[in-house]
């Protein structure tokens, strides 16, 4: 058990008959009346994000999560598969249990499989920048370039991403997993 003071991003937790993660949390000490902390859930299940108070004297069942480094191998069908490097072990995981990050995942890439104590698994894990072609992009037109923002693209794997307009279809670029944003161009 842990107290609401030991709160902290990607804690989770059983919370209202599921397991969920803290997206985001404050601590409030207001003039008046006793501190709380004010929390963003996200239901690992279900994907849905709920705001949450705690008063300071609630206890919390924190739930360990374990990682497993597996290796991204190919989609078929409605799974994903995934093969451990030390064993060459494959695991299938249902393509609802990755969810979005499925436009991220590129042929060899490493990541962590998230399982409860009972070794459910619960999702992924993506490193933290990931490189990916530009399969399609808006074209350049003269006197663009002093704007701020960028043109559209989409890459290989169909993520929607804004880049500089000096970056063309059959470019590399590197992304942010985290924020889903263009980095550089590799």
């Amino acid at each position: 058990m842990a107290n609401t003071s030991d709160i902290k991003n990607g804690m989770i937790f059983k919370f209202k008959n599921g397991l969920y993660e803290v997206v985001e949390f404050l601590h409030v000490k207001p003039g008046k009346g006793p501190a709380f902390v004010r929390t963003k859930l996200k239901n690992i299940e279900t994907g849905k994000v709920i705001d949450n108070t705690f008063r300071t004297s609630e206890k919390l069942e924190v739930v360990r999560i374990e990682k497993h480094k597996k290796e991204y191998l190919y989609f078929d069908g409605d799974f994903y598969v995934f093969m451990d490097s030390n064993t060459y072990e494959q695991l299938q995981i249902p393509s609802n249990v990755i969810g979005d990050d499925k436009k991220y995942l590129v042929e060899n890439m490493e990541i962590h499989v998230r399982t409860d104590p009972d070794m459910n698994i619960i999702g992924i894990e993506l490193p933290v920048t990931v490189i990916q072609e530009i399969a399609e992009c808006e074209p350049n037109i003269k006197g663009n370039s002093a704007s701020v923002s960028g043109k559209k693209a989409t890459t290989e794997k169909g993520l929607d991403i804004i880049v500089p307009f000096f970056v063309e279809a059959g470019n590399k670029i590197k992304i942010d997993t985290r924020t889903g944003e263009y980095i550089e161009r590799v």
